[in-house]
């Protein structure tokens, strides 16, 4: 046969004529010949999609101003949560305030040419003024912001370093294709003795949306039935969603499944007292491993046998982490951001520290744990608000060693709003302070290596907890637009443009579907550093908000099949239906609540005395002041630079200005009509 010969077989090759190329060359030479035709069409694509936008947006615009102008009209300056507004929002008004009389002052010297020529004899008082401030910011203010600068800036760098060194490593564990791999014995199927016996907990607080999914993953678990038991952890403190889940148990259980309904009537500590009280029974002392899975996570049915086995052969291993995978991280900007920053935490971070170090931050989901391990570590404690990392930080301690599987996928949920996402962040950068705190000495007495010691003091806590959110606030946020009123500090273009723009590049490189989101993933990571602060601040110094928590809301987003029945559900009388289906005495219960409930409102509304009493709390957007007083701020700074023709500083303060504004608008994430 010729060597350039092509033969194809088809199955059916009735009608179709068979081509037989003997000669591909002019075929080759014609694809090229066509290519620059093709890269014009594709021009010229691009240029339409872009031509598109424009009626898109000017449709769009209306609205989006409408929905602002309503916004604004509507807000109430007291239902913004107290704890974003305490004296850090105070510090930001009054540093506005001044960049405001600041900007006026500029602004008349600039047309006075009173800059430009200050060796020009003094003509007035207000002159004097002004050029006696020139000498004060030269002599004694520019020199501290200045000192000020390079220490961020050297910060900024050394966490730079920090997350390049991590994407090294996470570079070659790819090029080594390494990985945690379980023992090769596996368990006897029919032999079901064979299995360790395994707990199941879900612990849950008025999960309304999601604790339907939740608790069919988990007895959907592949494991035998009589070597694993499940725990809902049900700490609501809405009666009619307690006898809807205890329902929800009751019905798993008519189906053979190993399940119990738990509720605390003194629900003190959050989750960590709700997972302690779970582990004080007594039929705890009979199982081997504890599984835990918050209640928006749907595991496959995999997941026990893609988990338990790596604890073979490992005595010392304590947990086992599985990545989180996310359903809606297309719903809407703020979800493409969070996938970003959590890819890059689950790729990088947790694979890298898993697979060098044996040890990371356990992730309060999705993990299995070893019992001894959390009994020798003390158990749950009560004391901060990431109970997930205090656990794994005293495991560590104690000699006890983590694996991580980037290839074991979890499926969760994303918060879609701001509101809700402003909250887990502050939970998140308060919790660790707390924990520092409190972890110190029992850190620098322990018996860990040096070298241990060394990384969980300035690397775990100190660089990227306490670090990160000091530098980005107060280089990016208080010192460039306070640069923009002394020129004589004036940051290089390299700190705020070149660095941060690679590093951003670095931490989308595990999402590289993320890449059209760049920019504004950098600007996002600028604007919630005001969260970010004000929350380590609020840790490291034990002030109230520190230890608040706020369950993340959900809305059920588990799969496609879920949308759909989440759809026919809401398009039932859910509540009396499901009732009627389950003939049990709790079902029957909750039916004389419900009725009670509707008498109620009848009466109320016949009644109309008090109409506003009547009206039900509805969910809404709404403003943020501290976003909105540092978006004036910068764009105060970024109308300052254009008096000295500060280019890349004018650009990057006018952009994350705007970020500000979108942000303390509520425009970035779900948008309540």
């Amino acid at each position: 046969m010729a060597p350039n010969t092509v033969v194809v077989t088809l199955e059916k090759p009735e009608n179709i004529s068979l081509i037989e190329m003997k000669d591909s060359n002019r075929f080759e030479e014609k694809q090229k010949g066509s290519s620059p035709k093709q890269f014009t069409w594709l021009l010229l694509l691009k240029a339409h999609r872009i031509l598109a936008f424009v009626p898109w947006l000017a449709n769009n615009l209306p609205t989006v101003f409408g929905s602002v102008k309503k916004r604004i009209a509507t807000s109430d300056p007291n239902e913004e949560d107290p704890r974003y507004k305490g004296r850090l929002y105070i510090f930001i008004k009054a540093f506005l305030a001044v960049s405001i009389v600041a900007l006026l002052v500029e602004v008349f010297a600039y047309f006075n040419e009173w800059e430009l020529n200050p060796t020009l004899e003094v003509q007035n008082l207000v002159q004097w003024c002004y050029v006696a401030w020139l000498n004060f910011r030269v002599d004694y203010i520019a020199p501290v912001i200045v000192s000020l600068s390079k220490f961020c800036i050297l910060l900024f760098m050394i966490q730079s370093l920090d997350r390049f060194v991590q994407c090294l490593g996470c570079f070659w564990i790819k090029f080594k294709r390494l990985k945690p791999i379980a023992e090769d014995e596996d368990y006897d199927v029919e032999d079901g003795s064979s299995f360790p016996m395994v707990l199941v907990q879900i612990p849950m607080c008025n999960e309304k949306e999601v604790y339907e999914q939740s608790i069919a993953a988990a007895c959907e678990l592949d494991w035998p039935k009589d070597r694993f038991l499940i725990q809902v952890l049900d700490d609501s403190d809405d009666e009619l969603l307690q006898h809807l889940i205890r329902d929800e148990v009751t019905s798993w259980k008519e189906k053979g499944v190993n399940i119990l309904y738990r509720h605390r009537f003194i629900r003190t500590g959050y989750k960590a007292g709700n997972l302690k009280s779970a582990m004080s029974c007594d039929y705890v002392k009979d199982y081997e491993f504890v599984a835990i899975l918050d209640a928006d996570f749907t595991p496959n049915p995999d997941f026990l046998k893609l988990t338990i086995p790596h604890f073979k052969g490992n005595p010392d291993l304590g947990l086992v982490q599985a990545r989180w995978s996310f359903v809606n991280k297309d719903e809407n900007l703020l979800t493409r951001l969070q996938n970003i920053n959590l890819c890059f935490h689950f790729e990088v971070e947790q694979q890298v520290n898993g697979l060098f170090l044996n040890f990371f931050g356990f992730n309060g989901t999705a993990g299995v744990w070893r019992i001894k391990a959390l009994e020798d570590s003390g158990g749950w404690l009560e004391r901060t608000t990431v109970e997930d990392m205090d656990i794994a930080v005293r495991a560590h301690l104690n000699g006890w060693k983590f694996i991580y599987l980037n290839n074991v996928k979890v499926l969760c949920e994303l918060p879609e709003s701001y509101e809700a996402y402003k909250k887990q962040q502050h939970r998140w950068h308060s919790g660790p302070m707390q924990l520092f705190r409190l972890c110190l000495p029992a850190i620098v007495t322990s018996k860990i290596s040096a070298l241990k010691k060394a990384n969980l003091i300035f690397l775990f806590f100190l660089l990227r907890k306490l670090i990160l959110p000091f530098y980005s606030f107060t280089l990016f946020c208080i010192i460039l637009p306070l640069t923009m009123f002394i020129p004589e500090a004036e940051l290089p273009a390299w700190v705020i443009c070149y660095v941060p723009i690679v590093m951003s590049i670095v931490n989308i490189l595990p999402s590289p579907k993320s890449f059209p989101f760049l920019m504004p993933y950098l600007l996002f990571e600028n604007t919630m550093s005001v969260t970010k602060f004000n929350a380590m601040i609020s840790g490291l110094f034990q002030l109230g908000s520190s230890y608040e928590w706020v369950v993340t809301k959900k809305t059920g987003r588990s799969s496609e099949s879920d949308l759909v029945s989440l759809a026919e559900r809401e398009s039932k009388t859910a509540n009396e239906e499901k009732i009627q289906r389950r003939l049990s005495e709790s079902g029957l219960e909750m039916l004389g609540k419900i009725n009670e409930q509707n008498e109620v409102m009848v009466a109320a509304a016949a009644v109309a005395v008090a109409p506003a009493a009547m009206k039900a709390k509805k969910k809404k957007n709404r403003l943020y002041r501290s976003e909105l007083a540092l978006a004036f701020l910068l764009l105060t700074a970024a109308a300052r630079s254009l008096l000295s023709a500060q280019g890349i500083h004018f650009y990057y303060l006018l952009f994350q200005g705007l970020s500000f504004l979108v942000v303390g608008l509520d425009l970035i994430g779900e948008q309540v009509s």
